[in-house]
């Protein structure tokens, strides 16, 4: 009787279900490049954007569960949609198996330039002062960017519009365009355009300063305690995968961001430390935590995406 072949014997697809160019995008080729290597198998990253991360986080979860394709889902596809859509067309818990975390992915706010504002305590003036006149885009309904913004404005009670887009990339260039205003997403996106003068950052949504834009001052210290804002990312199978499979693709992840340069470059260069240390069911039960703790406050909010 044949022997069934190692896994893997042929290239692994890992679906990002957001554009390219976004956080999620940037850092899971970054990470799967290193994990091609530990593994001996070409990862490809695949981008099927749309509808917030569930379009092609539907597209996995109806996948064949033989091993070959992978996700990188972040809070909002696995999280978040939980509470912004009527019917997901599929389950985060019944349909996918945990694998493994990769980064946690801090939120902060960003202003293009010509709003003239050099404080979070100013822009809340300026939004106080025009409920409904300023844009914010986000990398889609339902996106971590979408609800950090939705948490901002209830806290502070201003209006501001959402501008959905596909994907964090293209919201950049139609923030330096002037055709949205503000935007929230990670420090790694938003170092460039800060540095160079476009974009001015108001806040990082956390208990520390990013190490990234060290500059930027935390919530508390912006005058905004107990705004917080984050994502994470983490790889998840269709359920049903074989569990050695999912076991020796999660020791590949952990492999690939215990490496030193690798590491270095998520949370030095693109402000997103890695979340390592977590087996399948670790990850799993922090998966239910978190769905425990933002469906609430996501529906509390009166946020919808569909």
């Amino acid at each position: 009787m044949a022997q069934a072949p190692a896994w893997p014997d042929r290239p692994v697809r890992m679906v990002v279900p957001f554009a390219a160019g976004g956080a999620t995008d940037v850092s899971a080729r970054l990470v799967t490049q290193k994990l091609s290597e530990v593994l001996g198998q070409p990862v490809v990253i695949e981008n099927r954007p749309g509808a917030g991360g569930t379009t092609g986080t539907d597209y996995v979860a109806k996948s064949a569960p033989d091993g070959y394709t992978f996700i990188m889902a972040s809070l909002s596809t696995v999280g978040l949609a939980l509470g912004l859509y009527g019917k997901l067309p599929y389950d985060p818990v019944k349909d996918l198996a945990p694998v493994a975390p990769s980064v946690l992915a801090p939120i902060g706010i960003c202003v293009r330039r010509e709003l003239g504002v050099s404080t979070l305590q100013e822009f809340i003036a300026l939004l106080k002062a025009n409920p409904g006149k300023y844009s914010y885009g986000s990398a889609g309904n339902g996106a971590s960017g979408h609800i950090s913004v939705v948490a901002f404005l209830q806290k502070t009670g201003t209006q501001a519009v959402h501008v959905p887009y596909r994907g964090s990339g293209p919201v950049f260039n139609d923030l330096l365009a002037g055709v949205v205003d503000f935007t929230a997403d990670v420090p790694g996106l938003m170092k460039p355009h800060v540095e160079s003068g476009a974009l001015k950052a108001l806040v990082m949504a956390t208990d520390q300063r990013s190490s990234v834009l060290p500059q930027v001052p935390t919530s508390a210290e912006a005058g905004l305690p107990g705004y917080r804002a984050y994502s994470w990312f983490g790889v998840f199978a269709p359920a049903g995968t074989p569990k050695p499979i999912i076991g020796r693709m999660a020791a590949g992840m952990e492999t690939a961001l215990a490496d030193p340069a690798v590491a270095r470059r998520l949370d030095q260069e693109m402000g997103l430390p890695p979340m390592r240390g977590y087996t399948p069911e670790k990850f799993g039960a922090f998966l239910k935590e978190e769905i425990d703790y933002w469906v609430p406050l996501v529906k509390a909010s009166g946020a919808r995406a569909d």
